[in-house]
């Protein structure tokens, strides 16, 4: 299952690295929507406190960088990759034992939930830091669209599949069940990682310059934020992914709430938002994956587009609650996720041709700052758009205008998302060449 060290990967490759993304969502679905259900329903805890376990696990992204940089060192990923997939593992495991030692010692068992989602944090940064670089590093640029989509869909697949097959197997429910299904999921996650990157990557490891090994972190660090690329795509990924995030606890209470929708219709849009995600998505696949489509627009342009795109979806949003019941919401939310699924793969296709861009064996800090830009951006988001929602309904004496307001900021921060996005492709003035040099002969739409 060895290729050849550095060949770019072919369409198995990209697969086999999506199944570990696979694995890695698979893990997380259950640590994060499972146990968080079992202790606000059958453990009747405050929803605050799986609120915060969450949190935390974002907050100990931000050692991204960090981990970043040490597989910049080793310049080898798939032990990064590996090692962080045990750690999310043993997490997940060490998540579900606190869950159900909180049936007889609450105490105890919020403190080993805290060493738990600590640990599902730095498993996911690890991981996922070191995956993306390695796709970035040994994608063709023909392929990076594909790439990025397939790689998104497959982390949704472990998603869904794991909801679906814990769900079946947790019932009836019973702390001892609880336990089994989760450590049969993190094994079953580890050992699919193994398979997935035996011999991906290469025998041997790309020589790692001596200054490089010598450069301490903080200087790496210094480094890599001296760069204006890379530091416009940094505030460029927290501020996307803040609109991104703020939107998602608040849709379906709009529904119920303006709209007078039920609980299971209202959850239902959710499914209808996924659909319009997956086309947006498999759309920019396409277009991305070939010569007229790579030629018609950059990936970055794309990811221009795709924040334009999803400000007037969110605008459109907001008019609906006061148009009325005769507003379309069911269109409109699909239309919201189809701008976010172009604009999503479009970012990541745009990270992708970035990362190698700038001080060379600095790809995984460089990756690993945007990966906590965005671990950031998610744990503010969500809680940002309820507060808003809170402060807005205060102010206002009808629920409509109130999410209108919430909505309609959400589209000003994704219009600041797009100028940031164009000022990421300005040329750069210390050096007089394209900031992204993914596709020099595309039209700027």
């Amino acid at each position: 299952m060895s290729r050849p060290d550095g060949a770019p990967f072919s369409w198995l490759g990209i697969f086999r690295l999506g199944l570990v993304q696979a694995a890695l969502g698979a893990i997380v679905v259950l640590t994060t929507s499972t146990l968080n259900r079992v202790m606000v329903v059958e453990l009747a805890l405050p929803a605050m406190l799986p609120g915060a376990l969450v949190a935390l696990h974002y907050a100990v992204q931000v050692l991204r960088p960090r981990l970043g940089y040490g597989s910049d060192l080793g310049g080898r990923r798939t032990p990064w990759i590996i090692g962080g997939m045990a750690v999310l593992a043993a997490g997940g495991v060490l998540a579900a034992l606190a869950t159900v030692l909180m049936f007889t010692e609450r105490t105890a068992g919020v403190v080993l939930a805290v060493l738990a989602f600590m640990l599902v944090g730095g498993g996911v940064g690890a991981c996922g830091t070191s995956l993306l670089v390695l796709l970035a590093k040994r994608v063709d640029e023909r392929r990076r669209a594909g790439a990025a989509t397939a790689v998104w869909l497959m982390m949704i697949v472990g998603f869904v599949v794991t909801a679906g097959l814990a769900g079946h197997f947790l019932d009836p429910f019973s702390p001892a069940r609880l336990l089994l299904v989760s450590a049969v999921v993190s094994a079953v996650a580890f050992v699919v990682t193994l398979l997935a990157t035996l011999g991906i990557e290469g025998r041997t490891a790309a020589p790692v310059a001596a200054g490089t090994r010598q450069t301490p972190f903080r200087t790496a660090m210094a480094q890599v934020w001296s760069e204006p690329r890379a530091r416009r795509f940094t505030i460029f990924i927290f501020v996307s992914m803040l609109a991104y995030s703020a939107q998602d606890l608040i849709l379906e209470p709009y529904a119920g709430t303006v709209f007078g929708m039920t609980p299971g219709a209202s959850t239902g849009l959710a499914s209808v938002q996924h659909g319009g995600v997956l086309v947006g998505m498999l759309l920019l696949a396409v277009l991305g994956s070939t010569a007229w489509g790579r030629r018609l627009c950059s990936m970055q342009t794309w990811t221009f587009i795709g924040c334009i795109a999803s400000a007037l979806a969110l605008v459109n949003l907001a008019a609906g609650g006061l148009v009325g019941p005769g507003f379309p919401l069911r269109q409109a939310v699909f239309l919201l996720g189809a701008a976010n699924g172009l604009f999503a793969v479009a970012a990541i296709g745009s990270m992708m041709g970035l990362v190698g861009e700038g001080r060379e064996e600095r790809e995984g800090v460089r990756m690993g700052l945007w990966g906590a830009a965005q671990a950031v951006a998610y744990a503010v988001g969500g809680f940002l758009g309820t507060a808003a929602i809170d402060l807005t309904r205060q102010l206002m004496d009808s629920p409509a205008p109130a999410y209108a307001a919430v909505f309609g900021a959400e589209a000003i921060l994704f219009l600041v998302a797009a100028a940031l996005a164009k000022q990421v492709v300005r040329p750069d003035v210390a050096t007089a060449t394209p900031v992204l040099t993914e596709q020099p002969a595309a039209a700027d739409c």
